[in-house]
């Protein structure tokens, strides 16, 4: 098989004859040019889709990262103006622990809130290859271990005052009116029915019928009724033996189980029971005996 080309023009005549290996060989050549061409252009298409993406997801991660950086400067500022009040309520806390000390009459030495106390103790390390050299949250971290030590020197201080309150409140001291006079002590005196000798255990204040009759210390109500010759009748047991009795009330104010304060109105003074006139028979017992209460009236 032969394979002749003729090509013709008015100055030019060109004749091109190929015998069969030859125009197999001239296919198979023209056949790989299309082909190196054609991947040549698919490849640039294709670089060119990746770098587009690519692209594409710097200029989303850098919008990310600056959004970041916004949201990270909010907190950085929220973190300031907190740290800033976190100071203010540690001034605050210094100046209301040392005027409860000074209040307290305590060893300011003990309960110094203007410095941290002296600690120490093996280095322990969660993981040595991480560091935290930001200054923020150095003092956070520092004025935290301020709020801390503080708030445990405010809770031993509470307690302390408590302590003292309570003592103050359970101490038996004072008058159980505000108004009136003693009217009859301790002792052995002359029944004002009888007209004979009787043990009189306990003190009166006479006033008027009405008049409140105070709890001369703290302690929880054991009695509030009518009892026997005592007439309405408050009885209040404070602890470690000790009992006081307010008796021939006109009116009570509290009921058993009541706690009351040092203080507190428990009744009215009245003429009730075994009674000449309005006043309140005042009695105080240690571990079931009657002792003259006048020692704990005039008690400083």
């Amino acid at each position: 098989m032969k394979l002749t080309l003729l090509i013709r023009s008015e100055k030019t005549r060109l004749k091109f004859s190929a015998d069969k290996p030859k125009l197999i060989i001239a296919l198979i050549a023209i056949c790989g040019v299309f082909l190196i061409s054609s991947r040549s252009s698919n490849s640039v298409d294709d670089n060119l889709s990746r770098v587009g993406y690519a692209k594409t997801g710097f200029e989303q991660q850098a919008k990310e990262v600056d959004e970041l950086k916004n949201i990270t400067h909010q907190q950085l500022t929220g973190m300031t103006l907190k740290l800033a009040d976190m100071q203010s309520q540690l001034l605050r806390l210094d100046a209301l622990g040392a005027r409860l000390v000074e209040q307290a009459s305590l060893n300011p030495d003990e309960f110094s809130f203007n410095q941290l106390p002296a600690m120490g103790g093996p280095e322990e390390i969660a993981n040595a290859d991480i560091q935290i050299n930001d200054s923020l949250l150095t003092k956070m971290d520092f004025m935290l271990g301020q709020i801390q030590h503080k708030t445990q020197q405010l809770n031993a201080l509470e307690s302390i005052m408590l302590s003292h309150h309570i003592t103050d409140q359970s101490r038996l001291t004072g008058r159980p009116v505000t108004s009136g006079w003693l009217s009859s002590h301790y002792g052995v005196r002359k029944d004002p029915f009888s007209g004979m000798p009787a043990m009189h255990k306990g003190v009166d204040f006479a006033g008027k019928e009405g008049d409140p009759v105070m709890a001369t210390a703290a302690g929880v109500v054991t009695w509030a009724d009518d009892r026997s010759g005592y007439g309405l009748l408050v009885e209040i047991d404070h602890g470690e033996g000790l009992v006081t009795r307010y008796g021939h009330s006109k009116q009570l104010n509290v009921k058993i189980g009541d706690v009351v304060t040092k203080g507190q109105q428990i009744a009215y003074m009245g003429n009730t029971g075994r009674s000449t006139g309005a006043h309140v028979h005042y009695e105080v017992l240690r571990k079931g005996q009657q002792l003259d209460p006048l020692p704990y009236v005039y008690r400083d």
